[in-house]
């Protein structure tokens, strides 16, 4: 009995070591929870890593990304749920207040840092943004504060607008709340407004075909199924002849006219750190949500020229930015 004991005890030390190993070679897996398909979204993605970078976290050496994403939000619930399965050390919900909720909805015990465009203690993601309790923190990037600014930049480039259209995706949980502000600023300076909606890719050509007809300009509301065809809105706008503002630089770079907003690639490095110090320890409760500071004003101008736009120095000397 003692030798069988004995033996039994000395297999079990002997596979302590290995176990411990094992534990210690699990690197941790950030699941990547994105409106929108990986092509599309490794702009904001990459910045995102450098923030991990700059923490000391490299994917493939102390680090593994999982990625989940869609442009159609009714599926973005399904995905979080395979992120929970798989067992992600944090769950990262990028662009889009749809895949926020999903997450939150999917799991209160793995540590959810998000970005959105949207107000997340309004919508119930946080109890507040200095003490945003639960498993759950981010940045904010809400944009409700940038449409008169926005309004206001493309009034003055086109200053005889009588019409100016809001493109909406109405599937998307904060079109309501932005297309009322947009139409609370629209009243104070008394510029008629045409909303309309595009809910998927089909939609998008004859919501711009609407736009041309009734309106001499387009203000782009962030979503992220117009992100994810960017070129496509900006091909849209060349071919109605409608010159239109949108919300990142990332549109003017593909050929759209202006756009107005947070420097967002420093809002995603800013994620990727927050993730870091979670990996390392840190709750989400404790970590406040963080809110942009930079701001970027871009003007394409080649696309004025082809649309027979001549921008006013006033303008040109606001933009942080020229694209010839």
């Amino acid at each position: 009995m003692i030798r069988r004991e004995f033996i039994m005890l000395l297999g079990g030390a002997a596979a302590w070591p290995v176990t411990a190993h094992a534990q210690q070679s699990r690197i941790p897996l950030i699941g990547v929870l994105s409106s929108g398909a990986r092509p599309s979204a490794i702009t904001l993605l990459n910045p995102f890593q450098e923030g991990l970078r700059e923490m000391g976290f490299i994917e493939g050496r102390n680090l593994a990304i999982e990625f989940r994403g869609t442009d159609r939000y009714e599926k973005l619930p399904g995905l979080a749920a395979e992120l929970v399965q798989r067992q992600v050390s944090v769950i990262f919900s990028m662009t889009n207040i749809n895949a926020a909720l999903a997450a939150k909805a999917a799991t209160t015990t793995i540590p959810v840092v998000f970005t959105t465009g949207a107000d997340p203690v309004k919508l119930g993601l946080v109890a507040s943004m200095n003490r945003p309790g639960g498993n759950i923190t981010g940045v904010s990037v809400y944009g409700g504060a940038l449409v008169p600014k926005r309004l206001g930049l493309l009034r003055e480039l086109v200053p005889g607008a009588r019409t100016i259209a809001f493109l909406v995706n109405s599937t998307n949980y904060v079109s309501e709340s932005d297309t009322a502000n947009v139409l609370a600023a629209a009243r104070s300076v008394g510029q008629e407004m045409l909303v309309v909606s595009a809910r998927n890719p089909d939609e998008i050509d004859a919501a711009f075909a609407t736009a041309h007809q009734r309106a001499q300009g387009l203000l782009v509301n962030p979503d992220a199924l117009f992100f994810n065809r960017r070129v496509q809105l900006a091909v849209l706008a060349a071919r109605y002849g409608i010159p239109t503002c949108y919300y990142l630089r990332e549109y003017a770079a593909s050929g759209g006219l202006m756009s107005y907003g947070d420097e967002r690639s420093d809002s995603f490095r800013q994620a990727g750190i927050y993730v870091a110090r979670i990996l390392k320890g840190e709750k989400p409760a404790d970590l406040p949500v963080m809110q942009p500071s930079k701001f970027e004003f871009v003007i394409n101008l080649s696309t004025a020229k082809a649309l027979g736009f001549a921008v006013p120095p006033t303008l040109l000397a606001l933009a942080t930015e020229v694209i010839e």
